[in-house]
Order: C-alpha cells, then sequence, then structure tokens
C-alpha cells in the first residue's frame, strides 16, 4: 500500500512540477524594470523568453517577439534550450509514469516490468528538474551580473540613465516547478524499490534419480495355506530371480547301487 501511495504521489507531485516548467517557459515576466531611482515611471517594462513588453501607465501593453536568433547571446539561447529539453523529458516522463502506476492494470504486465517503467520515468523526472533549475539559475546569474554592470556604468556618468533589469516572477515559478519535478522523480526511483518482487534466498535443490533405470516386474498373487514356507524373491536392477522349487534345491548323491 505504501508503495502505490507513494508512487501516485510522485506522480501527482511531478505532473505539478511539469506543468510549472511549462507556464514559466511561456511567461513574459523573466525580467522586470527595475523601478528603484528611476524618475520615468509612465512605461514599465519587462521581458520573457520569447518576447519583451512595454506596458503604459495607460494600461495599453504592447508585445515585441524576438525575430532574430543568433542575434541573442549565447547564454539566453542556452537557457531556451534547458527548458525545452527539461518540458519534453517532463512529459515523456509522465507518459511512461501513467503505465507504470500500479494501480493501473494493462494486459498481464508484470511487477518488474512495471518497476523499470517507474525507475525510467523518476530519472526523467530528475532530469527534467535540474534542467528547470539550471536554466533559470543561468538567467538569474545573467539579471545579476548586468544589474551590477548597469549600476556602475550609472554612478561613473549620471547624465546616462540606463534601464535596470531584476528578477520576474517567472524566475520563481521555475525554481519552485524544477525542485517539484525534482522530488517527485526522487519518489518514483523509491516506489520502484516496492514494485521489485523479493527473491528467496535460499535456492531451490533438485534431486535427479541415477541413470540407469529401474524396472520391478511384479508377478500374480498367490494365496497360500499357511503352512507353506515363504519364497522371497531377490530383485535388481532390471533383474528378477523366480522361486526355486523343491526338486531344483535337492541335490541328487549317489547311492550304492551305482557301483555295482
Amino acid at each position: 500500500m505504501s508503495t502505490t501511495v507513494c508512487q501516485v504521489m510522485g506522480f501527482i507531485v511531478s505532473s505539478l512540477g511539469v506543468a510549472g516548467c511549462i507556464i514559466s517557459t511561456a511567461m513574459d515576466m523573466w525580467s522586470t524594470q527595475d523601478l528603484y531611482d528611476n524618475p520615468v515611471t509612465a512605461v514599465f517594462q519587462y521581458q520573457g523568453l520569447w518576447r519583451s513588453c512595454v506596458r503604459q501607465s495607460s494600461g495599453f501593453t504592447e508585445c515585441r517577439p524576438y525575430f532574430t536568433i543568433l542575434g541573442l547571446p549565447a547564454m539566453f539561447q542556452a537557457v531556451r534550450a534547458l527548458m525545452i529539453v527539461g518540458i519534453v523529458l517532463g512529459i515523456l516522463g509522465l507518459l511512461v509514469c501513467i503505465f507504470a502506476l500500479k494501480c493501473i492494470r494493462i494486459g498481464s504486465m508484470e511487477d518488474t516490468a512495471k518497476a523499470n517503467m517507474t525507475l525510467t520515468s523518476g530519472i526523467m523526472f530528475i532530469v527534467a528538474g535540474l534542467c528547470a533549475i539550471t536554466g533559470v539559475s543561468v538567467f538569474a546569474n545573467m539579471l545579476v551580473t548586468n544589474f551590477w554592470m548597469s549600476t556602475a556604468n550609472m554612478y561613473q556618468g549620471m547624465q546616462n540613465i540606463q534601464t535596470r533589469y531584476t528578477f520576474g516572477s517567472a524566475l520563481f515559478v521555475g525554481w519552485v516547478a524544477g525542485g517539484l519535478a525534482l522530488v517527485g522523480g526522487i519518489m518514483m526511483c523509491l516506489a520502484c524499490r516496492g514494485l521489485v518482487p523479493e527473491e528467496s534466498h535460499y535456492k531451490a535443490v533438485s534431486y535427479n534419480a541415477s541413470g540407469r533405470n529401474i524396472s520391478y516386474r511384479t508377478g500374480p498373487y498367490k494365496v497360500g495355506s499357511g503352512y507353506e514356507p515363504e519364497v522371497k524373491t531377490r530383485k535388481g536392477a532390471g533383474y528378477e530371480e523366480a522361486p526355486r522349487s523343491e526338486e531344483d534345491g535337492r541335490r541328487s548323491y549317489p547311492s550304492k547301487y551305482d557301483y555295482v
């Protein structure tokens, strides 16, 4: 029962993690404009992995997608790739995990096959969570570096006001989603141990008969009067000795008339 609960809980937690990765990748608020010491507050800018947006104080929002791939920074493209790989692995892990659930019977699938599928899906969830956490952390590192570089440039030349960006809500969603996928994968790997059938520590020993076949033949049952002596027969491998008669057992000795 505990194995089934652990497996189902791992599936639910992993599903939430994969859904969070998809939502985080599609969100536009990966980086938001830092409004600290910014005199212009009528325009608010924020950027995502796929487009940048501008929201005015009147409520009008305009978004523009990135029309170039080669013009984007290499680390930015690496973050895209990591999030996409994490989503693909998470979806494949969910498909494998559905068929590996112990509460679902598909044909005559053995518990060993379900255990292998559970372990496979758990590894996929762990890798997907690591990809999401790594991608979000790389993007956050880029923001921190650009923020301090912009701050240094602003203090060097006070006449130039540069736009600084800070963490957006999509980063926190990605961190939480990656953590959920990682925890769900660990739970699936733990549930795999309970699905593996326990092997006996005692090996069965088979005793085979000797190579020479022993045949026993039975004769007809003879009813005696009770006064006749019991005749013992000797039985061997493929051999049967007939009982001796009185005439066969009587020895003949020469009489005195035979010498005349």
